[in-house]
């Protein structure tokens, strides 16, 4: 059993609903929205779909429950929740290695999340003045051309992103981050029936539901499949930390299986509505699908520039974009505030303001790759916004995750983890840990290898 005499008193979740809320605003990204779309419609269809899923329920969902019930048992931001669980298993205090890399990994990606989240602001803003409405493709490029090559008014909307993330956060766990995901969250699926309501009139409904449900398994090559476990790996927000501090504020009450299958379930639901808002738009104009900024910055402009209602439609999808992209970020900066906040004893705005800062900054490196900074190359092949991006994700997150996997699975004694998951079925409890022990780290490493090729 654990000292609780060690812990700092903490906050609750004032509700299971508020968890589910708050931690399916951590998994919910950008990319249930810019990548896996295009990924499920280029790479099957269907057939995608289907092992995206089959991947989320034997990888995703147990490393969640992990690293979860990690951060419930120990209390405390994951660095010192890691040097606690350690003692308490009889281990090396080097675990607490895990939380700095997490903290580490979340500063990296944090930095050039705000910059790419800022475009979406910048893109609500020329919606709102109608910027796209009766604008020709040329116009629209252009306008996203223009927004990269100037580095003020990036920082202007990396800053104004940056200031609303670190606010929530300043706020605290239910006054900030749970009020502001209590309202977010429904307001992000609102958003998104609505746009999928509007696709099925306005759209080619028909061809985007095929593109992506259709089963083609002539298109499932290994690299798609590949392409799948490494998305049902990414999509759940696991490896650095985010997990395990929203779980330090779950009740001993909350049954984690069920609870982590509802925020799953919402996490691919997003994903799914998401592909059907968009596609049948883009087809409805015989534009070519794509994913990432390309998808959302040229080809739906380009394609709400001439269809009814075009300006609404423009704003609603940039809310919907800023609202993915702004319950994500909070769930970044938790973390590294409170490490502050418990190690250092820093007050949580102080610790808010130090991070805040520290990624802005740093996010300055992102801002400049695209204009001023171009043309500079890392060992004279990848560009700085390249390395800011593939460092974090395809290098220090699998390797978080991998480790969580571990300690959950080998390190953690097992009335521990029992006592945490306090499962009544033999059977869901054999089967979690043989997964976490065995099945989820050679998925992850699958992913982290192939990152490379």
């Amino acid at each position: 059993m654990l000292d609780n005499q060690n812990q700092s008193p903490r906050s609750l979740w004032s509700s299971r609903f508020a968890f589910i809320m708050v931690t399916a605003g951590a998994a919910v990204g950008l990319g249930n929205i810019w990548k896996f779309p295009y990924m499920a419609g280029n790479n099957g269809g269907g057939v995608f779909v289907l092992a995206y899923l089959f991947f989320i329920i034997v990888i995703g969902i147990p490393a969640m429950i992990a690293e979860l019930l990690i951060g419930r048992r120990g209390r405390q931001n994951p660095v010192n929740t890691l040097a606690t669980l350690s003692i308490e298993a009889r281990s090396s205090q080097a675990w607490q290695g895990l939380g700095w890399l997490g903290a580490i990994t979340l500063v990296l990606v944090l930095s050039f999340y705000s910059v790419v989240a800022g475009w979406s602001i910048a893109y609500l803003v020329y919606a709102l003045k109608g910027v796209f409405v009766q604008a020709t493709p040329d116009a629209i490029v252009s306008t996203w051309q223009t927004l990269l090559a100037s580095p003020l008014e990036l920082t202007l909307w990396h800053s104004i992103f940056m200031f609303l993330t670190m606010l929530v956060v300043a706020l605290g766990v239910n006054a900030g981050i749970e009020r502001a995901s209590r309202w977010m969250m429904p307001g992000l699926f609102l958003v998104l029936i609505v746009l999928v309501i509007y696709a099925g009139f306005e759209g080619n409904f028909k061809q985007g539901f095929q593109f992506l449900f259709a089963f083609r398994p002539q298109d499932l090559t290994p690299r798609a499949v590949i392409d799948a476990l490494g998305q049902a790996f990414f999509s759940l927000a696991t490896g650095a930390g985010c997990i395990l501090i929203y779980g330090s504020y779950l009740s001993k009450e909350t049954d984690l299986v069920k609870t982590v299958m509802i925020i799953s379930v919402l996490d691919v639901l997003v994903a799914i509505l998401s592909g059907l808002a968009i596609f049948p738009i883009v087809f409805s104009h015989n534009l070519t699908p794509e994913s990432g900024p390309g998808l959302m910055f040229h080809v739906l402009p380009i394609a709400f520039s001439h269809m009814p209602g075009s300006q609404l439609i423009g704003v609603l999808f940039f809310i919907l974009l800023l609202f993915a992209a702004w319950s994500s970020s909070i769930s970044m900066g938790e973390p590294l505030v409170a490490l502050l906040k418990e190690r250092w004893n820093i007050s949580r705005p102080r610790g808010s303001f130090y991070v805040g800062i520290f990624a802005w900054v740093l996010g300055l490196a992102s801002v400049f790759s695209f204009n001023i900074w171009q043309d500079i190359k890392v060992f004279g092949r990848w560009g700085i916004f390249q390395v800011l991006t593939d460092l974090p994700t395809n290098i220090l997150l699998p390797i978080g995750a991998f480790l969580f996997c571990i300690f959950a699975g080998w390190v953690m004694k097992e009335p521990d983890v029992r006592e945490e998951l306090h499962s009544e079925s033999p059977w869901l409890y054999a089967s979690w840990r043989a997964t976490i022990r065995y099945v989820a780290p050679i998925g992850i490493l699958i992913v982290f290898i192939t990152n490379f090729f």
